[in-house]
């Protein structure tokens, strides 16, 4: 390896994490878990990050919070090709990266239209249904579209995300049909974070 690229390399594992890690670390874990307590509801995660690209700060924030050395990551072909990312989320977590989407307890998707089946990611057991993955998809908006109903919905709640599959209400509806096995989905965007848990039914708006 030359000089050049190891510094190249060193920079970005030391590329801005969070300032304080302690209060910005809870405070990203609570809106994680506010977002799946209340689906489609967007909540504001601290994201003073500079992660390497293609990662976004809000899904970097995510992972710097909820993910450790105990907990495998899988990254999409995306942020896969670009090494800088898994160092630096090496270098802030120290979470090891699988290659292998079952072997995941946290899955980073940049490129949500050509994401994975959900079924190939750990779906947990019906002992431990605990042991299923968590989905964390970078998203440009938050925009209207969908329907969200299920528990932690008052009624019907509007929602809406992009870029999103075109398939994503079937995926959805098989995830529910499976419950309570299944994959849970934090959606990553602009100055936020939405939470799809696996109780939840999407429909068309």
């Amino acid at each position: 390896m030359s000089v050049a690229t190891s510094d190249t390399s060193l920079t970005s594992c030391l590329a801005t994490g969070f300032i304080d890690p302690v209060l910005d670390g809870q405070a990203s874990f609570r809106a994680a878990m506010w977002a799946l307590s209340r689906p489609g509801r967007v909540e504001p995660i601290a994201a003073a990050l500079t992660p390497p690209a293609p990662l976004n700060p809000e899904a970097a924030a995510l992972v710097l919070a909820l993910c450790d050395y105990e907990t495998p990551l899988w990254l999409d072909p995306a942020l896969a090709r670009v090494p800088e990312v898994a160092a630096f989320l090496r270098f802030h977590t120290g979470a090891p990266v699988v290659e292998d989407a079952a072997e995941a307890r946290f899955a980073l998707i940049a490129e949500p239209l050509d994401m994975p089946d959900f079924f190939d990611f750990a779906q947990g057991s019906p002992e431990f249904p605990d042991t299923s993955a968590t989905l964390i998809l970078q998203v440009e908006a938050f925009t209207g579209g969908l329907v969200l109903e299920g528990p932690g919905v008052q009624g019907r709640a509007a929602f809406g995300a992009a870029p999103l599959p075109a398939d994503f209400i079937a995926r959805m509806a098989e995830n529910r049909a499976g419950f309570p096995l299944g994959v849970d989905l934090l959606l990553a965007g602009p100055g936020g974070v939405a939470g799809l848990p696996r109780s939840v039914t999407v429909k068309e708006g």
